[in-house]
């Protein structure tokens, strides 16, 4: 099985392919550049150094959100038109999920967290169960008071991932004290590697979509619709 994963949901974009269980080669930036400059180059380098063709792939998989309305759009589209390039299906991961399973050995609750704004935060709570990942909340967009308020009702350590991890740190470390703490550099931010993971996963269920239904997940409307009303 083999399947390119992509995930721009956040300013990190990035790709990695997975190949019969192993990750053969993943591309990530977290530094200038739009989605829209950088992410068919680092595709186009991310095959080639793979010794692969976009027709290799039995599934392309991305990150669908929450995250980025513009970032979503672009690795959502990228997927589809490949995948219908290439006449094979697509695979959605939520955003959430993939940060989460970056720390697929932890045994505190997870809690990846994504800027959304005046101290809002695109987020769930999750625990390991063996391999499986468990959510323990809903997806949610929520002031970062009410999630303290969730987190501290559980009594349980709770490590942070995401890009509004290191942004709400203090708050969050005051109000868990102890049980709070952060994932280390290398696994708190979006990475395509465990999309693709997770991506297999889901290959594995029989969980395939035809490019065309394939859609970001928002989870809330943007500024401009809200704005409309």
């Amino acid at each position: 099985m083999k399947i390119l994963a992509l995930d721009t949901s956040t300013n990190v974009a990035t790709a990695a392919v997975l190949e019969d269980g192993v990750i053969t080669g993943e591309y990530s930036c977290n530094k200038g550049k739009t989605h829209s400059q950088r992410l068919m180059p680092m595709i186009e380098s991310l095959l080639k150094a793979s010794g692969l063709k976009a027709a290799d792939m039995d599934a392309f998989a991305a990150s669908i959100g929450p995250g980025s309305f513009t970032g979503l759009r672009i690795g959502v589209t990228t997927a589809k038109a490949m995948a219908f390039a290439a006449q094979k299906p697509v695979i959605s991961v939520y955003t959430l999920d993939a940060l989460a399973y970056n720390l697929p050995s932890s045994k505190a609750v997870l809690c990846p967290v994504m800027d959304a704004r005046n101290n809002q935060v695109f987020t769930a709570a999750y625990k390991i169960s063996g391999d499986k990942l468990e959510r323990l909340t809903d997806y949610l967009g929520i002031h970062i008071n009410e999630l303290a308020d969730i987190l501290t009702a559980m009594k349980e350590d709770v490590v942070f991932l995401g890009d509004a991890a290191a942004m709400h740190r203090s708050f969050f470390e005051g109000r868990l004290g102890e049980r709070f703490s952060m994932a280390p550099p290398n696994t708190a931010q979006a990475r395509a590697a465990s999309v693709a993971a997770l991506a297999a996963k889901l290959y594995e269920g029989g969980s395939l979509e035809s490019c065309y239904d394939m859609k970001p997940f928002y989870l809330r409307k943007s500024q401009a619709e809200r704005e409309k009303g």
